[in-house]
């Protein structure tokens, strides 16, 4: 029993290849539980699967000397300083012999060196300060991805392994999911969670933490002879470690840039954080002939990027009111560098999320850009300074003034006042940037003719004249003419984005590409009734009633007529009406923010394999798929026994997608 767990956990942990159901194992490993409660403890090998259930608390940990020094390595970050290092061990090295390197992806985590002794784990300890580290021996042996014993025959007298204790980003999520439900602070990064969960003293509860571990190469060997890395890191995974699938061996420098660049704008699709990468010349009698100085050796260097988080002073919380009344927090930062590029407001979902979080005005907080795209305020970076207080959101609209609503079961602050100011200007900043996407019109330019009086709706945009923008400062009769271009190009744009683009209460990139492709027409939507609209997909009573009303609304309607004369597309085409794919007759509700998508284009993912993308969770769904701050959806599938999925099952279920994540010939709108 305990040699068939341990094969299925290699084939499960280190080949990515499940043999068996995790059911199948978890069934298993009680079986080996309740053969050896009748073993005494010294009848059970210290390799057996079930050594990884933990342990009483300990007092503390010790301090272990490792057998070789776990030294640190310098860092480069341009390519020139990689060539320079590159040239200076040619030159160390004096010879013209070739130099081959091996790449390995920077884990952000907690480097950790593991002792095992004719085959057998005898000893875990973290790094310290490269001679010495903490004994944390039980806390790794309740990590699956760390085998307690080597495959295969003839095992080392004595072998250290270097490895990198990590927690995946998907682990990490639900981690601080569960720690809100139980009151607790969230961690702010993987790192720090990894750290944590290593040095805890009751090693239950680091069993209870998603780690992972990566082994990247040994220190001591007695029994076992090298080449290469290249080679060591082959035969660690025979023995039974995980290696990062991404490591590779180049033969020339100038592949080894490319490649660092290459892995800079790639590190978002990985499920755990890096941070750089990893450069080894690969072979180890080089090694050893270009040795080492002050404990980093010249045979290695990290190839580091800007970090993606950093320390700042959250200045103030501000309030945008969005085209459909919904007030947006956001946070006016002090200026700080985050991965290469000056940030100075950064995401703040809601008022719940913000308090949760324990995010205040004036405070120290931290600041990463999630997916390496959006800026977003992860936590405080310290205590509360004296005086900060917990955020409000205001009871008044910031720009009408009307009095604030929060809607039973949801999350976000809404102006009920339809003739709020913010809706104009916002619906058309949202019309120009992201439904109709027009080229070269962009948010500043709304607002300036707005600000002007040449802007008040979507058809004053289509009578915009040469005459009227060379009036305006900058601009040039080359300028004019291409803005003009390119909103004689909007007018081709599909019903759909039409549709996006007109405000139209509760109805976003999913549910305007289903009211498309369901009436066809606007002639059916202007007369159709609640029952009607309530027939399309994903539209229950509440919403059918809000999108029967609006067109039923003589302004509304006047409006859709003007866009009409004005040319306008107000007829689905082909590509709108129909898609088939392999997840068709699948239905996926979307809920919370996502990290690698806009929530339109995972919807558009979706749709453009077949699946229909609903806001309402029912029987007929098939999964709930949850990014940060779910709401209530969540907990409904839970309710009704619906799948309830994560990000990474969503990049899962859209491999096959096109690369434009479109529907049929319909891109998605890009979300400001």
């Amino acid at each position: 029993m305990r040699e068939l767990l341990k094969r299925y956990g290699y084939a499960y942990h280190v080949l990515d290849d499940p043999e068996v159901p995790d059911a199948e194992y978890d069934r298993l490993f009680d079986e080996l539980l309740e053969l050896e409660s009748d073993l005494p403890d010294s009848g059970i090998p210290p390799d057996s699967p079930t050594h990884r259930v933990g342990a009483p608390p300990s007092e503390g940990f010790k301090k272990v000397a490792h057998l070789t020094p776990m030294g640190s390595l310098d860092k480069v970050t341009t390519d020139d300083a990689l060539q320079k290092w590159a040239d200076d061990v040619r030159k160390r090295l004096d010879s013209d012999e070739p130099v081959a390197y091996v790449l390995e992806p920077k884990i952000d985590g907690l480097a950790v060196s593991l002792l095992y002794e004719h085959g057998l784990y005898v000893r875990g300890a973290t790094r310290g300060d490269g001679l010495r580290g903490e004994d944390v021996t039980v806390n790794l042996r309740t990590i699956d991805a760390i085998p307690l014993s080597l495959r295969g025959d003839d095992p080392p007298a004595a072998l250290e392994v270097r490895g990198e204790v990590y927690m995946p980003l998907s682990g990490f999520r639900k981690l601080n999911e569960r720690l809100v439900e139980e009151s607790k602070k969230p961690t702010p990064n993987p790192r720090n969670a990894a750290a944590g969960s290593v040095r805890q003293k009751n090693s239950q509860v680091t069993r209870g933490m998603p780690l992972s571990n990566w082994a990247y190469g040994t220190g001591h060997r007695d029994g076992v002879v090298f080449e290469s890395q290249w080679e060591q890191l082959g035969w660690l995974r025979e023995r039974g470690f995980r290696t990062n699938p991404f490591a590779e061996r180049l033969e020339s420098i100038e592949e080894v840039a490319e490649r660092c660049r290459d892995w800079e704008r790639r590190r978002a699709e990985l499920d755990y954080e890096i941070d750089g990468i990893v450069i080894k010349v690969d072979s180890l009698d080089q090694q050893s002939r270009l040795g080492a100085l002050h404990g980093r050796p010249r045979w290695a260097r990290a190839f580091k990027w800007a970090p993606m988080t950093a320390q700042t002073t959250l200045e103030k919380i501000a309030i945008r009111v969005g085209r459909t009344g919904a007030l947006n927090p956001w946070g006016v930062l002090e200026p700080v560098e985050v991965g290469g590029v000056t940030v100075s407001r950064a995401t703040l979902h809601n008022e719940e999320d913000i308090n949760r979080k324990q995010i205040r005005e004036g405070d120290l907080v931290i600041v990463q850009r999630a997916g390496d795209v959006i800026p977003q305020v992860v936590g405080p970076a310290g205590k509360h300074r004296k005086g900060t207080k917990e955020f409000r959101m205001p009871s008044h609209c910031p720009l009408c003034g009307a009095e604030v609503v929060k809607p039973e079961g949801e999350v976000m602050h809404r102006c009920p006042n339809r003739a709020c100011p913010s809706r104009g200007l916002e619906t058309l900043i949202n019309w120009v940037t992201a439904a109709m996407d027009i080229e070269g019109v962009g948010e500043q330019f709304v607002r300036r003719l707005w600000e002007l009086g040449l802007l008040r709706s979507m058809p004053d945009l289509y009578r915009l004249t040469l005459e009227k923008l060379l009036e305006l400062d900058g601009f040039q009769e080359r300028s004019a003419t291409k803005v003009l271009s390119a909103i004689e190009l909007s007018r081709e744009q599909p019903f759909s984005r039409v549709l996006f683009g007109l405000n139209i209460p509760d109805v976003g990139w999913v549910t305007a590409q289903n009211l498309a492709r369901h009436f066809g027409t606007v002639a059916r939507l202007l007369d159709a009734s609640q029952e009607e609209v309530q027939e399309v997909d994903g539209i229950g009573p509440d919403r059918a009633e809000s999108i029967a009303e609006w067109f039923a609304d003589e302004q509304n309607r006047t409006l859709v007529q003007e866009l009409q004369e004005l040319g306008l597309t107000f007829e689905a085409r082909e590509a709108e009406r129909r898609v088939e794919g392999p997840l068709s007759g699948t239905q996926y509700v979307l809920t919370g923010t996502l990290e690698g998508f806009t929530r339109e284009g995972a919807a558009a993912a979706l749709a453009s394999l077949g699946a229909k993308v609903s806001d309402n969770v029912s029987k007929k769904t098939t999964g709930v798929i949850v990014g940060e701050n779910p709401g209530s959806k969540a907990a409904k599938a839970e309710k009704v026994g619906v799948p309830v999925l994560s990000e990474a099952d969503l990049q899962e279920l859209v491999k096959g997608a096109p690369a434009t994540t479109h529907v049929g010939n319909v891109p998605p709108p890009r979300r400001r």
